[in-house]
């Protein structure tokens, strides 16, 4: 068969918490034009799949032609690439087991991959950001939850059933805080937005000294980090107890997987040294011997809304191309 024209045009697609956005790229990475609505705005997840086909046309249609798009890639929590759905997620309006690639095909005509986030943006790090030319990594997401995802040898790891990297969701401490999976003590009730936020608490009600913290209505670890560079002391106790806990979970990752690196991405990373100095010392002081100043932890330095769109494009070229207007 001699096919005289392929399609250079992908549809990335970042869905979180608060926010869903589409990005047309091209087959060099390059960012066409983009768009975003609110995810909360939808609770029914057929209404969200309708607004969303509507957004990725009407994308399309002005950057190039729907018709000049092979596939869509999508970034979403709890997603699992092996089935092309949203997996019992924690913290997303659509609850159970929801087959979102499957339905936003038979929308679009077109093939969709769908991955969990911190997989996306290991293939964003990958192809574009700090883990271009390394094969064995640990791309770590910090925001409403904790995920993660393995390269190896070059090669995404996604286990048996796809949900290989979950250590939002390893035990760090029997009988501890809560967690909306329905288990206790996961490490991101510790390390992940809401878990910052009840240390937080803790760290003031166990110490009578000022600070700032105690004068916020709507704390959020974004102001911790700030208070953090302006010397509170509570702040910097918050971030620090937060690094230690992700550097013992941390630690007993690397003692399986023996990475090159752990990249960090996601809002929560932005705390930056406040969080990853203490996270870096604890990791030292646990994980295995013999990989003791050999794991490099290192931020990301892409934008996450670049990063993951630019992610979820790697894994629409990835899919198998399908078209109902052939």
């Amino acid at each position: 068969m001699i096919q005289d024209q392929l399609k250079t045009r992908v549809v990335g697609v970042d869905i979180n918490v608060d926010t869903t956005a589409c990005a047309v790229v091209d087959i060099r990475g390059n960012i066409l034009g983009q768009c975003s609505f609110v995810t909360s705005d939808y609770n029914s997840i057929g209404d969200f799949v309708s607004v969303l086909t509507e957004h990725i046309i009407q994308l399309s249609e002005a950057n190039g032609g729907y018709e000049n798009i092979r596939s869509v890639g999508i970034s979403i929590p709890s997603g699992n690439f092996k089935t092309g759905c949203i997996e019992n997620a924690p913290n997303l309006p659509w609850k159970g087991v929801v087959p979102l690639a499957a339905m936003l095909r038979d929308q679009l005509g077109m093939a969709v991959a769908l991955a969990n986030n911190a997989h996306v943006m290991a293939l964003g790090e990958q192809a574009f950001g700090a883990a271009h030319g390394m094969r064995d990594f640990v791309v770590v997401s910090l925001g409403s939850g904790m995920g993660s995802c393995i390269f190896s040898n070059g090669n995404v790891h996604l286990g048996a059933d796809g949900f290989a990297g979950e250590v939002g969701h390893s035990c760090i401490k029997p009988g501890g805080r809560q967690c909306g999976c329905g288990k206790q003590g996961c490490l991101e009730t510790y390390t992940a937005w809401r878990g910052i936020l009840t240390t937080a608490k803790e760290v003031m009600e166990e110490s009578p000294e000022p600070s700032k913290m105690r004068m916020v209505e709507q704390l959020t670890p974004k102001i911790i980090a700030e208070f953090c560079e302006q010397g509170d002391a509570l702040a910097i106790e918050t971030y620090r107890r937060t690094g230690y806990m992700l550097g013992v979970g941390l630690a007993n990752y690397a003692s399986v997987v023996n990475p090159e690196a752990f990249i960090f991405a996601g809002p929560i990373s932005k705390a930056g040294r406040w969080l990853l100095e203490p996270a870096s010392n604890s990791f030292e002081d646990h994980v295995f011997h013999n990989l003791e100043g050999k794991v490099k932890l290192v931020l990301s330095t892409i934008d996450d809304d670049v990063r993951n769109v630019l992610g979820a494009s790697v894994l629409a070229w990835e899919v198998k191309e399908y078209s109902l207007f052939k």
